[in-house]
């Protein structure tokens, strides 16, 4: 119960990978965290496999800082968030706020449209590398990439070593 007493959102939107939504979900849960699911509205979502997953709050219903971290789960979903201006500005507040932001596969998308990117050290999704580095980050190959409060991974065969990495950035909150 290493998070007992922390609240963590994980940002919802349709098209969103499965395993990169249930498993944080699960793990926040287990090390004792209270996990809030955000989406640009409080409704349900649907997976690219077609699993449901309800938002518990809409993005304009949030404040960054009644949280201690946030995670941003891969698939299409980013693509999806980034057109939302609310769910934008919850991660560069939860940036600004020095809060650990986990983001997973294309989640990288998020960081780009938040503005949040220039100068950090960051991996994601092959595919939308380019992307980072032209929103000013230096992207890398490696399975998970903390660079002060954020802790980015590739894919889901990253998500173990992408929980550890978010769980104890949550314990310990990093430098900012």
């Amino acid at each position: 119960m290493e998070l007992k007493g922390k609240k963590v959102i994980i940002l919802i939107e349709n098209m969103y990978n499965e395993l990169e939504y249930w498993y944080p979900f699960y793990r926040l849960k287990e090390a004792g965290a209270e996990v809030v699911t955000v989406g640009s509205l409080n409704t349900q979502y649907t997976s690219k496999a077609g699993l449901p997953a309800k938002a518990d709050r809409g993005a304009k219903d949030v404040n960054i800082t009644d949280f201690d971290g946030l995670v941003i789960p891969g698939g299409y979903a980013p693509d999806i968030m980034r057109r939302y201006p609310e769910m934008v500005k919850l991660v560069k507040d939860a940036n600004d706020a020095g809060k650990p932001i986990g983001a997973i596969c294309h989640a990288g998308w998020m960081l780009a449209s938040a503005k949040i990117m220039k100068n950090r050290r960051v991996t994601s999704f092959f595919a939308i590398k380019d992307d980072l580095i032209h929103a000013g980050a230096e992207w890398v190959d490696e399975e998970v990439v903390i660079d002060r409060n954020l802790i980015t991974s590739r894919k889901p065969d990253d998500l173990p070593a992408f929980m550890r990495a978010v769980i104890a950035a949550i314990k310990k909150p990093l430098a900012g």
